[in-house]
């Protein structure tokens, strides 16, 4: 039976550890000096030589060539056994298979015999995260005093898992994803020695889908060539499930040109053609990704040919960075929401639809001078310009202004002025017949939103973030409705202990009982009057709902 790569090349010597340098450097200094420690914890992302150096670690302290820098030599008796796996002082465990107290204890028990052939016992503990609470403090005491001639190397994917009292006993080495390059260059020295026909470009391919783990870019090479073919990109494409770069470009480019059709169809040629829906979008997150590297000058970080960074190039001069970031946010988020069956291009067609949704336009208000509106105030008395309006709309349009004028002058009371909430509410505050707040209190809650958010900020800051979003507020007798533009903020927000926050914070400060609701109102008609952030009243609300503008003076 054929042996698969990953075994076959799997590292026999220091040398042959690849992305692993300062590890590899300490370990073998360790040895040569013959300072290695009793235990040791060796974590990081699968793939990554975790295993592979903890072997080469047990052959290391039991190698005897006379020369401690040159162990493990693969030459003595030794290390020869331990590479044919009948090294009886070696002692591999899974511990997702053994999870038990009774396990640990067994182990306990036999590592006080002493060594049958080397110098030290090595015992390798393959994810040693699985261990339970009880095994994990039946093992506390033999970690922390274990025999002379034991070594324990702990390994693990989930170093969060292990008791801190675990870790304090151990020498911890950090395994790091191995760079993109290094995994291209051991790729290419495998499919050389195999005589494999074989295209740099597919190589590439392969080693950028790794993710960052040898072990899966060997297994991918050799999947590959199982198939007998030369490798190709095509044919890495087609066995990866992957899409070719054109399909991205064409999306992408399709996105710039706010051309929504394209977008689509250039998804579902992508899918038809066998692409799988988590692959295009990850491949359409790193292409965004690159061209924010080039936006940003980093273009040195991009692993891409001439071709497509002049195209990179090209794409980034007609976006921005902001923009750039938003959509990687979109289609990273899609990713996730790939699951259906039914309908796999689901997810990326909303991402492209919410990529290209115009923002809602914002009224920008002075903040310190909230009335210094001079074109609104020109316009008073009389109906706002607006292109085919209606006599009987004007008139309409004309009635509310004079009747709200008295109310406006109230609103304008701040605490600037002298005035305060109080001032305001011996005006105006009143309750209708059916419940209904009055304007009064809403204009109040958006004057003193800052206050608000201020109080929520204190119990919990990232429920005063979430207020920070808001894009309205509309208080409909006893419900506060908080809009926001999408649905995402509004899920985040939209969990009882945030309610609870805002409304004890408005209780505290304004002496209100309201029940806390939270809506999406992006598309509603571009109405930004009710936002929190705008300090104006119902005569400049009704102004902006004719179409007339707010322009910031000193």
């Amino acid at each position: 039976m054929a042996q698969a790569y990953y075994r076959k090349w799997r590292p026999a010597v220091w040398d042959q550890i690849v992305g692993q340098e300062a590890i590899v450097h300490t370990l073998h200094n360790a040895v040569s000096q013959n300072k290695q420690v009793h235990a040791y914890l060796f974590s990081g992302p699968r793939g990554t030589g975790k295993t592979s150096t903890a072997r080469i670690l047990a052959k290391a302290v039991n190698c005897t060539n006379p020369d401690r820098s040159a162990r493990p030599c693969g030459e003595c008796e030794n290390c020869k056994a331990i590479d044919a796996g009948r090294f009886l002082d070696l002692i591999e465990i899974d511990a997702a298979s053994n999870t038990s107290v009774d396990d640990v204890r067994e182990l306990r028990e036999k590592i006080n015999f002493a060594p049958s052939q080397g110098e030290f016992k090595v015992y390798i503990i393959d994810e040693v995260h699985m261990l339970s609470t009880a095994a994990f403090n039946a093992l506390l005491k033999t970690l922390e005093e274990p025999p002379a001639h034991a070594i324990f190397i702990l390994a693990t994917t989930e170093i969060h898992k292990i008791p801190a009292t675990v870790l304090s006993r151990c020498q911890r080495y950090e395994f790091r994803q191995i760079p993109l390059n290094h995994i291209t260059a051991q790729l290419k020295t495998i499919a050389e020695a195999e005589k494999l026909d074989f295209e740099m470009d597919a190589l590439i391919m392969i080693a950028r889908q790794a993710t960052g783990s040898m072990r899966d870019a060997i297994s991918l090479l050799d999947q590959i060539a199982s198939t007998g073919d030369r490798i190709t990109l095509a044919l890495a494409e087609e066995v990866l499930g992957t899409t070719a770069n054109e399909k991205v470009i064409e999306l992408v480019d399709a996105l710039l040109k706010k051309a929504a059709d394209q977008a689509i169809s250039t998804i579902h040629a992508a899918l038809d053609s066998g692409t799988d829906g988590r692959q295009f979008s990850n491949q359409i997150v790193d292409y965004l990704r690159n061209l924010m590297l080039v936006k940003i000058g980093n273009s040195k970080d991009v692993e891409a040919t001439q071709e497509v960074k002049k195209v990179m190039q090209e794409h980034s001069n007609a976006t921005c960075v902001e923009k750039l970031a938003v959509w990687i946010r979109i289609f990273n988020q899609a990713q996730h929401n790939l699951g259906s069956r039914w309908q796999p291009s689901l997810a990326l067609e909303l991402a492209v639809v919410e990529c290209l949704e115009e923002p809602a336009p914002v009224v920008k208000v002075d903040s310190e001078r909230p009335t210094s509106i001079p074109t609104a105030q020109k316009n008073i008395g009389r109906p706002v310009s607006r292109p085919a309006v209606e006599k009987k709309s004007e008139e309409t349009a004309t009635k509310p202004i004079g009747q709200t004028k008295e109310k406006e002058e109230i609103s304008e009371i701040t605490p600037e002025k002298g005035g305060g909430p109080q001032d305001v509410q011996k005006g105006t505050q009143a309750v209708t017949a059916d419940g209904r707040s009055t304007a009064t209190e809403e204009e109040e809650l958006r004057n003193r939103w800052k206050e608000i958010r201020a109080l929520v900020k204190k119990e919990k800051p990232h429920t005063e973030a979430l207020l920070n979003s808001c894009k309205s507020i509309h208080l409909e007798g006893q419900k506060l409705k908080l809009g926001f533009e999408s649905d995402l903020l509004k899920t985040k927000m939209d969990s009882d202990a945030n309610r609870e926050i805002t409304r004890k914070a408005i209780h505290d400060l304004l002496n209100l009982d309201v029940q806390v609701e939270c809506e999406v109102v992006k598309g509603k008609n571009g109405n930004h009057s009710n936002q929190p952030n705008g300090q104006h009243g119902n005569l400049v609300n009704t102004a902006i709902s004719l179409g007339g503008e707010i322009i910031d003076k000193e």
